[in-house]
């Protein structure tokens, strides 16, 4: 899955919020806001990485050492893709 064409990530007085653009805010008329670990699983989506590469990512940064603790990353990563696909933010 990938993020579809017209939605841009920013960095708006400290906070990472994405908007739409072109014909996307047409059909979108808010922002997201993200926090740290949102805008890694954002821009890994929008850069066509997979939900493994996604929580690699994430489980280097965070320290995960055990399975466990990839576990909770995996879960989390697989809410927030589903959260943004129920808000049709992402395309196949």
């Amino acid at each position: 899955m990938k993020i579809k064409e017209g939605f841009i990530i920013r960095k708006v007085a400290g906070k990472y919020v994405v908007v739409a653009t072109g014909q996307a805010s047409r059909e979108f008329h808010g922002m997201v806001k993200l926090n740290e670990t949102g805008k890694i699983i954002w821009e890994g989506l929008a850069c066509g990485r997979t939900t493994e590469e996604i929580v690699d990512e994430l489980a280097e940064k965070s320290g995960a050492r055990t399975a466990e603790d990839r576990a909770v990353i995996l879960n989390d990563v697989q809410a927030m893709i589903q959260e943004m696909a129920d808000n049709g933010f992402l395309t196949e």
